[in-house]
């Protein structure tokens, strides 16, 4: 397996304002990168990660056991974050890290479909014992179905003719594998606007959110999050494309909101004050150093928040 270079490092790790004793939760625990730097700077405290990827989760505990024995790897997905949490004893937490979006060795590994440079079954299940595959979607969704979702998750304007394509494809055959499906997509975008991007690419990424219902998942988790900060706990999120980063902003913004009736008032009484505010006004980018060793992190984003009282 490639070695995965995990996103804004330096930039999430530094944010979270770590201590020794600090308790953390990695929401999504991927091959360890950002886990195995939290975990060896709380060497008191303890780490709580997630993950829905049993390769990812073999492979991270290997990685984190070199470093120390004070984390739990919890197989669910972060959207349980507080159940399994409490499941545990555990009801309060100093910061919490979520790195959204499929990890590069997912992408790299061929046969997990997600790429549509190689060719593989479409699958795309971060989590491969549920039932929902991109098989299931490509081949079972009715025309208005797949052009919503291509329109919605992929923001791709040639939503509705792709999906008339692939409907109109499937009638004599079922389209079983990534390329056979990218040959598809290309026959319903004019040949000008294969040039500068691959015609997949949006597509793709729609199919994926949909099969691990990845937007659905992110405000529930997050806000759980916020409810167990501690005063002075950080979550920060690292996002990757235009939908993500959009619906994070807006969950920060709504968190550190003045109330309307107050608002503008010179002084305002302590209860009316916002429970959060913004660690950076702005979301940062990875400097161009990082994006010539890993030119992926290249739409990724990161937020941060603070729990302040």
């Amino acid at each position: 397996m490639e070695k995965h270079i995990s996103v804004l490092l330096e930039e999430s790790i530094s944010s979270l304002n770590l201590d020794e004793s600090s308790v953390i939760v990695d929401a999504t625990l991927g091959y360890g990168g950002h886990s195995s730097n939290i975990l060896e700077r709380i060497k008191k405290g303890h780490l709580f990660a997630f993950d829905q990827d049993s390769e990812a989760i073999r492979h991270s505990t290997d990685r984190l056991n070199k470093i120390g024995t004070n984390f739990t790897i919890i197989k669910s997905n972060f959207v349980h974050l507080q159940e399994e949490l409490n499941n545990l004893g555990v009801y309060k937490i100093d910061g919490a890290l979520f790195d959204l979006g499929v990890s590069s060795p997912q992408l790299d590994d061929e046969e997990r479909g997600f790429s549509f440079h190689n060719d593989a079954k479409l699958d795309m299940r971060m989590d491969r014992d549920q039932k929902l595959s991109a098989y299931e979607v490509v081949n079972n969704y009715s025309k208005e179905e797949l052009s919503k979702i291509f329109y919605k998750y992929g923001e791709d304007k040639f939503a509705n003719n792709i999906a008339k394509k692939i409907v109109e494809y499937r009638e004599s055959k079922p389209i079983e594998t990534t390329l056979e499906l990218v040959d598809v997509i290309k026959t319903a975008v004019p040949m000008k606007f294969r040039i500068d991007k691959h015609p997949a690419r949006q597509i793709f990424q729609a199919i994926r959110i949909e099969v691990n219902h990845e937007l659905d998942v992110i405000e529930p988790a997050i806000n759980q999050a916020l409810d167990m900060l501690n005063v002075g706990g950080r979550v920060a999120v690292i996002t990757f494309h235009s939908l993500e980063d959009r619906l994070v902003k807006n969950i920060f913004k709504e968190k550190c909101k003045i109330d309307d009736k107050v608002k503008g008032l010179p002084n305002i009484p302590d209860e009316y004050l916002p429970d959060f505010k913004l660690v950076y006004n702005k979301a940062i980018a990875p400097s161009d150093e990082e994006l010539e060793k890993n030119p992926r992190a290249r739409s990724s984003k990161l937020r941060v928040i603070e729990r302040i009282k």
